[in-house]
């Protein structure tokens, strides 16, 4: 949804065990792969050269980067958090590969909610899964959200001393 207007969430409209809405991601192709390269300056070779990671690495296919997964996981929670939210805190593993080729969905599940110093902290499990359904990547992250008539979120943000 990038561009898009984000309708903000608030911390009262969350509620433990509430679903993160998915991102779903590819089929990924190699376009996708050299300009993720290309943007980040990561030349290695594994990410968009075939015969190198095929024939000298001994690898399925050229893969997907970790630094990709990532901020697609990033993407999911801010887009959930909304404009007025903060992602504070992100955790994730790189438990399998992910190749050219694959349609990977960005999952979020709430686990934990708190208030803290006029703040709403909501501590999420997070991950990406493949077509086949295996976990490829996962991790846990923790959004900032306002209180509804309560005040924003600073920026940038400090964690409140109680």
């Amino acid at each position: 949804m990038l561009g898009e207007a984000t309708k903000q969430l608030f911390y009262e409209d969350v509620e433990i065990g509430q679903e993160i809405t998915p991102l779903v991601k590819g089929p990924m192709t190699t376009l996708h792969l050299m300009r993720w390269s290309a943007a980040i300056e990561n030349w290695h070779r594994i990410h968009y050269d075939r015969p190198f990671a095929v024939d000298h690495d001994k690898l399925p296919d050229v893969l997907v980067a970790g630094s990709w997964k990532q901020q697609a996981l990033v993407q999911m929670m801010k887009d959930w958090c909304g404009e007025g939210g903060w992602l504070w805190k992100v955790s994730y593993q790189f438990r399998a590969m992910d190749p050219v080729g694959a349609t990977l969905t960005c999952w979020g599940r709430v686990t934990h909610k708190y208030v803290r110093g006029g703040l709403g902290f909501v501590e999420c499990d997070i991950g990406m899964r493949n077509q086949d359904g295996q976990e490829t990547t996962p991790g846990t992250a923790v959004a900032v959200l306002p209180l509804r008539g309560g005040r924003p979120v600073p920026y940038p943000f400090v964690m409140p001393e109680d």
